[in-house]
């Protein structure tokens, strides 16, 4: 059995299961519960064996305070933390790694608002209007909200506006952002791949509706990691990508931004920065090292089969409504590259409450997210249940999973 799909463009053969079943055996908590399914990779992906031991190694070999000391311990401990800067510079195939910037954080959450605390609030002046996400992952509105705030305490007042959506398929609707982009539009924070629908949220039509000079600001938490993310492809010309490493194979706890500083003030987080993260530095460092030799590509190509496969088996079941973009559905469909799904599809069941379907699902062997997904003000006001893949899940897994489903219809 494969989970080739024609619309990916994956051979009808069993190379890709082959080639799926050798890099699942890298996985130690995959292998150790063959009875359990792991869906739940957009909340924290798991870890294969080379990021455990590049963690053990560090520790047993190298563990210091970077920047702090002369010893060889430290030394070598501030050479990771700066190759890894330019490990994540190599991995988003940046175009002008010496004008960039990469700052660590703790994850997306804590990047975003290191953004705009540190960078977004010098930038903007009295009346000055930011677009910003609604309906997203609040991480992606907070840290907005509170710069706002903040400026207002200093008697700035600057004017936060709705990114417009289109209900019908997840998607930023790029024909009514010319209602809200206007000449005082300094700033833009929008998410590559929506942690609710699964769909890339087409930033280029962002880019093209505020013009070549308002900062783009992408929280990219389901993107890095989980397909190639190159910032030298013009349909991805944003200034900021924030990811989390414990989203994309590494550690928790880690994360990273990277600035283009082309546009605006160059990017320098401030104050006393402290002692980072140095062993969720190393574990970043082995995931980008793992998912280069793997390559994003095939990852992408193997979870969008995955998720074909799942969401053609849920259309045929009544008693489920797929949220999110309705034309990616369907056996016979062509779904366009703007509206297909990466990894993650969500749901909910007719009758039975989503949390309940949750525990269904887990007495069943499969672990998912079940609840509200942590979406801002405007998401979805209702529970739901997402499936969310990576490369160690199985067509297997997913044939039972519907198996399932099917009968609790």
């Amino acid at each position: 059995m494969s989970a080739v799909h024609p619309r990916y463009g994956t051979r009808q053969d069993g190379t890709s299961a082959d080639w799926q079943r050798e890099i699942r055996k890298q996985f130690p908590i995959i292998t150790a519960h063959p009875e359990l399914a792991y869906l739940d990779s957009a909340a924290t992906s798991q870890k294969p064996q080379a990021v455990l031991d590049a963690v053990q190694t560090y520790l047993a070999t190298s563990n210091a305070n970077a920047g702090r000391g002369m010893y060889p311990w430290a030394n070598r401990t501030t050479e990771l933390v700066e190759r890894t800067r330019n490990r994540v510079k190599e991995f988003l195939k940046d175009p002008d790694p010496q004008r960039s910037a990469v700052h660590f954080t703790g994850g997306t959450t804590d990047g975003l608002r290191t953004v705009a605390r540190d960078w977004l609030i010098a930038h903007l002046t009295d009346g000055d209007e930011i677009l910003v996400p609604f309906a997203d992952h609040r991480a992606n509105l907070d840290p907005w909200l509170e710069a706002r705030q903040l400026l207002a305490a200093r008697g700035v007042e600057v004017r936060v506006r709705e990114l417009p959506y289109q209900t019908a398929s997840g998607d930023y609707d790029h024909r009514a952002l010319d209602r809200v982009v206007g000449p005082r539009t300094r700033f833009v924070a929008a998410t590559h791949v929506h942690h609710v629908y699964g769909a890339d949220m087409n930033v280029h039509r962002i880019r093209a509706a505020v013009g070549p000079d308002v900062p783009i600001c992408l929280d990219a938490a389901q993107s890095v990691g989980h397909l190639p993310v190159s910032v030298a492809d013009p349909a991805l010309d944003v200034d900021f990508v924030v990811f989390s490493g414990h989203k994309a194979l590494a550690l928790p706890g880690t994360g990273a931004v990277w600035a283009r500083n082309t546009r605006g003030p160059a990017f320098q987080p401030g104050g006393w920065q402290g002692t980072p993260n140095t062993v969720g530095i190393a574990s970043l460092e082995a995931a980008l090292d793992w998912l280069d030799t793997v390559g994003t590509d095939r990852v992408a190509r193997w979870t969008g089969a995955l998720t074909a496969r799942l969401t053609e088996g849920l259309e045929g079941l009544a008693a489920y409504e797929v949220l999110g973009c309705q034309a990616s559905l369907g056996v016979e469909s062509v779904v366009p590259a703007t509206q297909r799904r990466h990894g993650i599809v969500t749901f909910r069941h007719q009758d039975i409450p989503s949390d309940d379907l949750g525990f269904i699902l887990f007495s069943h062997g499969f672990m998912v997210r079940a609840d509200s997904l942590c979406q801002a003000g405007a998401g979805e006001k209702d529970g739901s249940v997402r499936v969310s893949l990576h490369v160690y899940n199985t067509v297997e897994e997913i044939d039972r999973l519907l198996s399932v489903l099917t009968e609790l219809c």
